[in-house]
């Protein structure tokens, strides 16, 4: 399959074009992570990539004859776009062809969570293949594993740099060894440093992916401070927040219902968050929260100049009365409210308020697994 199916997204979420250089998980032992869970892995071929490849670039051609058409000389614009969405007999991944091509800016994600696992010579010859059958292909960003970056030496990386890979999204989540462990993650922190180190070295723009809460009550603390020892010896250009949701299919699930694993509360991963945040040293990363999953959006800035606007806003919340923090969680994980100033409004608040009241009645007082439930929904 070459893109994801099914509905079409809005522009301001197909901004990538979609391409597969492997085939799944090469990793699906992640015990808080279901998505992988006994999908086989495989690498594809050079013929089989550049096979896909050459469907977008007939796509892409398609599209121009569209424009030609219709008199706008081979540019994909709104008009474009609106006649290729509306026609019966447009194939979906045409649709998404169409969308990237009016609204992508260029940029190309590779999918699936480690393409780098391909030979170098194999990566090199695909990027160049992508880059010279569709023009407007400008920036490419792919998922990368650090014990798969690590093995890479520094002046493969930078080849395939120079070939045109961009970006490189790894998921750290955690840079405690034990929690590495116990999640059965397959990469110490040494790795984790060893990778990212090269990435940047090599001249791509590296996000590292942390998961505030992965370390439970028992490594809440080592998880931030060890955590930020591995980012400060990267200096990662963006660090991305995800925080921690467990749902029941998740391995990780069942070490919670055994309780070997205990789960944080909200307000305990705004902690680990701030812990975290403080110990970041030396570093000159954009940190974000932007995602729904993150209690707090408005965690963000660029380090070091941001840091103490960043802790403000989390010792803002964590100040606030108990009461407060439930309508604001209620709020945000119900999707009402996006940041703390969003509480100043009193007819939200009210709403809010009564929503909370008769959630109360009709849970008999279980309101904390409402609020979970609706955290859950997100996953």
């Amino acid at each position: 399959m070459l893109f994801e199916q099914g509905p079409i997204r809005p522009p301001s979420e197909a901004g990538s074009l979609l391409l597969r250089f492997t085939r799944n998980c090469p990793w699906n032992q992640c015990t808080f992570c279901p998505i992988y869970k006994g999908a086989p892995f495989s690498r594809r071929t050079l013929a089989e990539i550049k096979q896909d490849i050459d469907t977008v670039a007939e796509m892409m051609e398609k599209l121009q004859a569209v424009s030609e058409s219709l008199g706008f000389g081979g540019k994909v614009n709104r008009q474009v776009l609106q006649a290729v969405m509306t026609s019966p007999d447009a194939h979906a991944c045409l649709r998404h062809v169409a969308l990237w091509a009016c609204y992508g800016k260029g940029t190309v994600f590779i999918q699936d969570a480690n393409s780098l696992v391909l030979s170098t010579d194999i990566l090199v010859d695909a990027l160049h293949y992508l880059k010279s059958s569709i023009p407007a292909a400008r920036r490419i960003t792919s998922y990368a594993r650090s014990n798969t970056l690590a093995r890479k030496s520094l002046e493969e990386l930078r080849q395939i740099r120079i070939a045109g890979l961009d970006r490189i999204h790894i998921g750290l989540e955690s840079g405690s060894d034990r929690v590495l462990q116990f999640i059965k993650k397959g990469v110490t922190a040494k790795q984790h440093i060893e990778a990212g180190q090269k990435v940047v070295q090599a001249g791509m723009t590296l996000s590292e992916y942390v998961m505030p809460g992965l370390g439970g009550k028992a490594w809440s603390r080592e998880h931030a401070i060890e955590t930020a020892a591995v980012l400060n010896a990267i200096d990662p250009h963006f660090i991305r927040l995800r925080s921690l949701r467990i749902p029941p299919n998740a391995p990780l699930h069942q070490d919670k219902l055994k309780g070997t694993f205990v789960p944080l509360h909200d307000d305990e991963v705004v902690a680990e968050i701030r812990l975290l945040i403080e110990n970041l040293a030396g570093i000159h990363s954009t940190l974000t929260s932007d995602h729904i999953m993150n209690l707090l959006e408005e965690i963000g800035g660029k380090l070091p100049a941001d840091k103490q606007a960043m802790l403000e806003v989390i010792d803002r919340y964590l100040a606030l009365p108990e009461e407060e923090k439930l309508l604001f969680r209620l709020g945000r994980r119900g999707g009402a409210v996006r940041s703390l100033d969003d509480l100043q409004d009193p007819s939200l608040k009210k709403r809010l308020v009564q929503a909370g009241r008769d959630l109360m009645r009709q849970t008999q007082g279980d309101l904390e697994g409402i609020i979970t439930e609706l955290g859950d929904q997100y996953i």
